[in-house]
């Protein structure tokens, strides 16, 4: 009789078993449901995480929470402070022939400045000296100083990259590497100037970069395409892109419209002034209203007959174009010459 009463206590602890125990995929799906914690949107909660990510159940933390979900941030870039770039009695000469007599000018920081002015004045010759690309002809020579932020770019020692990294150019016909995709030619900076970057630090950057170019959302879905098979204004777009990558302080932009259409022009010209604020522009156009939609600050180069060239007024670009003080000035701003 005891086993028997032994017997009953064990059928009520444990239930028969008929075989081995099953649930279908609707009870399995059911039960994991059940297990996952429910977050109220403004409560701390911890998450977890799976393969570096949070668990994608979880609702997106509120604005108190973040510090829980710091290391979900995309990687921050860091914004360079705006400079200032000053040309001090710049003179230039290819051989013995003198094309700039000393041009005083300054680039105030977070403005775009316009260089103006018919051709063969100087102009481009002076916005690549801004940046050294003149010492590279072989027979080019150079006076004055260029100063960024007070400090002289032609130092001795101060380091070539060093300055081709503070002030990127972009050029009047598009040149992207024809060899590299769009994505390829967005990083390449980072290779030129010796700078690391994690994978998703570069996903990171070449995104953010696009954007800022007003190409990411017609590119984003052929990022490994060559960069040459874009369209003329699409591909000055990525070179501006290829310029920002390097996050530098100065933009110089010659004549970067020129072969384009007006619709790719007014592309380049709103991403000029949305750049504005975060890097000082300085732009070479032979286009009028061009320089009027864009800049803050305007330079009227010109060179008579068998003479350097030379400033004959700046300030600002309203005033240039209202009410210039010198007559060449104002002959060169409605058209009658050049």
């Amino acid at each position: 009789m005891t086993d028997n009463v032994q017997n009953d206590e064990l059928t009520q602890v444990l239930p028969p078993v008929k075989g081995p125990v099953r649930r279908d995929r609707k009870q399995r799906a059911q039960a994991r449901t059940e297990a996952r914690p429910e977050v109220v949107a403004d409560a701390p909660v911890k998450a977890p995480r799976l393969g570096g990510f949070s668990a994608p159940w979880l609702k997106r933390p509120s604005a108190a929470d973040a510090g829980v979900y710091a290391s979900f941030s995309p990687p921050v870039r860091e914004i360079a402070p705006l400079a200032t770039l000053e040309g001090r009695n710049v003179s230039a000469w290819f051989g013995e022939r003198q094309v700039l007599d000393r041009v005083n000018l300054t680039m105030p920081a977070g403005i775009i400045t316009s260089l103006i002015g018919p051709s063969g004045c100087g102009k481009s010759t002076f916005l690549r000296i801004l940046n050294r690309m003149h010492e590279l002809v072989p027979s080019a020579s150079l006076a004055g100083e260029v100063l960024l932020d007070g400090e002289d770019i032609y130092d001795p020692e101060r380091k070539l990259v060093d300055a081709r990294k503070s002030i990127g150019m972009v050029f009047q016909k598009p040149n992207p590497f024809p060899a590299m995709s769009i994505y390829d030619n967005v990083i390449a900076g980072l290779t030129l100037t010796g700078k690391r970057a994690s994978n998703d630090e570069k996903d990171f950057l070449v995104e953010s970069c696009l954007t800022k170019a007003g190409l990411w959302k017609e590119v984003r879905d052929r990022l490994r395409a060559p960069g040459s098979g874009l369209s003329g204004g699409q591909q000055q777009r990525l070179c501006i892109a290829r310029s920002l990558a390097v996050t530098p302080r100065i933009l110089l932009m010659d004549e970067p419209c020129s072969a384009l259409d007006p619709t790719s022009t007014r592309v380049i010209e709103e991403t000029m002034l949305e750049l504005a604020h975060e890097v000082t522009i300085v732009i070479v156009t032979h286009n009028m209203q061009q320089a009027q939609r864009v800049s803050q600050n305007c330079a009227f180069f010109l060179a008579a007959q068998g003479t350097p060239g030379g400033i004959v007024e700046h300030g600002p670009t309203d005033a240039m174009f209202g009410n210039p003080i010198d007559s060449r000035t104002a002959d060169y701003v409605n058209g009658r010459f050049g």
